[in-house]
């Protein structure tokens, strides 16, 4: 497989980067602010279940750390694995949150660019709950 097309969607948060690591980092709370988790995550073993319109699919992440790192794959049911790195890096007294958005082959730019906007949403979302 080639490189695939990419977007780094980031923003800031006038919040300290641990405080939204923290918060961002724990799978029960993706549901306030991610989207595309909305339904809820389960645990299911080392791995959360979620239920929505991709049907149910599974979601890995890697362990908690200290480099702000909250990447997980995301498997859909019909076995198809989409990586999806999420990073807190520290800025200031603030920090900036960025998630990689790569096109998966077959995506219109349509496709494309409503992904893009759904992770800008959500990343929205997270600096709204962290500014409060």
């Amino acid at each position: 497989m080639s490189t695939m097309p990419a977007k780094i969607i980031h923003l800031s948060i006038e919040r300290d980067w641990r405080d939204v690591y923290d918060f961002a980092g724990k799978p029960e709370n993706m549901p306030l602010w991610a989207s595309g988790l909305a339904t809820g995550l389960e645990p299911h073993g080392a791995d959360w279940i979620a239920h929505g319109t991709l049907g149910s699919v599974k979601v890995s992440f890697v362990p908690a750390n200290e480099f702000g790192v909250i990447d997980h794959t995301v498997t859909i049911e019909s076995g198809l694995r989409v990586y999806n790195a999420l990073r807190i890096v520290p800025n200031g007294d603030g920090c900036e949150v960025m998630f990689t958005l790569l096109r998966l082959p077959g995506m219109t730019d349509t496709q494309f660019s409503a992904d893009a906007a759904h992770v800008e949403k959500d990343l929205a979302m997270l600096k709204a709950l962290m500014e409060r």
